[in-house]
């Protein structure tokens, strides 16, 4: 009977042993795992945390390339309006002071060849106005276009950069 107590004591013993061994690994495989999915976690929120921040700063030169577009449109607009203005005022000193020389035209020949002057010169005028403003709006057009077309263009390379 000594012996098998002593048989059931080594057993239990040893039983205890491996079962402290095995408790052990489990610890160091918890650890391991835990370790492993902590470093996963925080290397998660820091990829998602530089790709908030780059979509911050990509939606912010997007705006900046809004407000240079709508800056460019507005200075365009206001140079339409000057050379509008200063069209129009000087066609009207233009038509009055041909009105007064008209006036005092003494024939018939001498009004004809005034007027004939004048329209000649008004559609000259004209003409040179209307080529000018069109000059001035296609350039205000692509002012108004160059910063949202880079913005584009640095998306679109973004794109394919990340393919």
């Amino acid at each position: 009977m000594a012996d098998t107590a002593e048989t059931i004591t080594k057993t239990v013993e040893q039983t205890k042993a491996a079962a402290k061994v095995q408790a052990e690994q489990i610890k160091a495989q918890a650890e391991t795992v835990q370790a492993a999915g902590v470093k996963a976690v925080r290397e998660g929120m820091e990829k998602t945390t530089a790709s908030l921040n780059e979509l911050a700063a990509h939606s912010k030169s997007n705006l900046d390339a809004l407000t240079a577009s709508a800056t460019a449109a507005q200075k365009g607009a206001e140079a339409l309006s000057a050379q509008a203005l200063s069209y129009g005022k000087t066609s009207w000193e233009n038509s009055v002071a041909a009105a007064q020389s008209m006036a005092q035209a003494r024939s018939i020949q001498e009004l004809i060849e005034l007027q004939t002057n004048f329209a000649k010169s008004a559609m000259e005028t004209h003409l040179s106005e209307v080529t000018k403003m069109t000059e001035t709006l296609t350039a205000s057009v692509k002012d108004s276009f160059k910063p949202i077309n880079e913005r584009v263009t640095a998306t679109v390379e973004k794109f394919q950069a990340a393919r």
